[in-house]
């Protein structure tokens, strides 16, 4: 196999990876990284400076390639599947990043500020931050649930980019600030994003980790 995921099989980032490549069918072979380990975030940081994952890296073509979103244009141009996750209109491919941007600036990121903060030591927390954080989730769940009265996927028929950025910033977010008694669109959409095949793998492979998901204090 070229392709091998650096990955940890509950970041939320990696998942969005995980899915796209589940989807794609294309084989690879993952590896996971514990950033824990000296030796092991050592060789994330040679491999790219950031030190974060998801990373793809494809030995038949000599690339190393970071970030979520990126990982996924890759596997669509380089990799073509029968369904692909980018749109082939551009127009309706310009929306589908726009979905993604908005998934990960306001769900993904927000959703991390709120559960990295139950990390941090006592008396180092962000209790301004992480309300901030609450309240754009809030923003963001009244949005969604207006884009999925439509049913479907983020873009309608086929599941995308945007259905594969959605999928693990939601189930993150849903258990931080949970879906308001009106948002039926959104809670329905994230059910069907959990029975997707390539999400349910996902969450499969991530359930003996879920231990490791730091809870509320």
């Amino acid at each position: 196999m070229s392709l091998t995921l650096h990955f940890h099989p509950l970041s939320s980032f990696c998942w969005k990876a995980l899915i796209a490549l589940y989807e794609n069918g294309v084989p690879f072979t993952p590896n996971l990284v514990n950033l824990g380990n000296p030796d092991e975030r050592a060789a994330m940081v040679k491999l790219w400076g950031i030190g974060k994952f998801p990373v793809l890296q494809d030995g038949a073509r000599g690339e190393v390639v970071p970030e979520s979103s990126i990982i996924i244009e890759y596997l669509d141009r380089q990799y073509p599947a029968p369904a692909p996750l980018i749109p082939a209109d551009p127009a309706l491919a310009l929306q589908a990043r726009l979905r993604d941007r908005f998934y990960d600036l306001y769900v993904h990121l927000p959703m991390q500020k709120i559960i990295g903060d139950r990390l941090r030591p006592d008396g180092r927390q962000d209790p301004h931050g992480v309300e901030e954080a609450r309240a754009q989730l809030r923003t963001s769940w009244s949005m969604i649930e207006q884009q999925m009265a439509h049913g479907g996927w983020a873009m309608g028929v086929d599941f995308s980019l945007a259905d594969c950025a959605a999928a693990p910033s939601l189930f993150y977010g849903s258990m931080v600030v949970p879906f308001g008694e009106t948002q039926a669109n959104l809670r329905a959409y994230l059910e069907r994003l959990k029975t997707r095949p390539s999400f349910a793998r996902v969450l499969r492979e991530a359930e003996p980790y879920f231990h490791m998901v730091p809870k509320e204090r």
